[in-house]
């Protein structure tokens, strides 16, 4: 698995149980996204096509069966994909930053995002992110290094799904 895909698992599996304990406390409606407040809003409850492995059913092991075809005929394996789960970036990864009790500057350092996830935030694990999300710059300029990669992650959860907040986009 790629750095950046245990950056995005590790952050929308946090939304994915936050929209699950919410919906249990509202009496088993799934909700489709979680916001700033942590409540649910309504929606269908879905899993993020992103996470699941290529060949895994849609729906995370659940699979959808096409509508019978006429004559009782199944029709081929075409399922419909379900709805991408939007996840509150910024309230999961406050929510962590409340549990861990930490002083971590997730806002705009890659090390501490990579920290506050428990991930291995060295240099090399860093350089091997910067060559996954297409980094040509020079990779002993680390400080550079590092504020391209902070707007990258940010860039990559949003085009998955992910709600980032506006101070932290482009």
């Amino acid at each position: 698995m790629s750095i950046f895909d245990t950056i995005r698992n590790a952050i929308f599996r946090r939304g994915a149980q936050a929209r699950g304990a919410t919906a249990a406390q509202t009496g088993g409606q799934g909700a489709g996204t979680v916001n700033r407040a942590g409540t649910a809003a309504t929606g269908t409850t879905a899993t993020p096509s992103a996470q699941r492995p290529a060949a895994a059913p849609a729906g995370g092991g659940a699979t959808r069966a096409a509508p019978p075809a006429p004559g009782g005929a199944q029709q081929g394996a075409t399922a419909t994909p379900p709805p991408v789960l939007h996840v509150d970036i910024e309230d999961v990864l406050d929510g962590l930053l409340r549990e861990k009790g930490q002083k971590l500057n997730w806002r705009s350092s890659i090390v501490d995002l990579m920290k506050l996830l428990d991930l291995d935030s060295s240099l090399e694990n860093r350089r091997q992110l910067a060559r996954e999300l297409g980094f040509t710059g020079n990779e002993s300029d680390s400080a550079t290094m590092n504020v391209w990669l902070h707007r990258q992650v940010m860039r990559k959860l949003e085009e998955n799904g992910g709600r980032v907040p506006a101070d932290l986009k482009d």
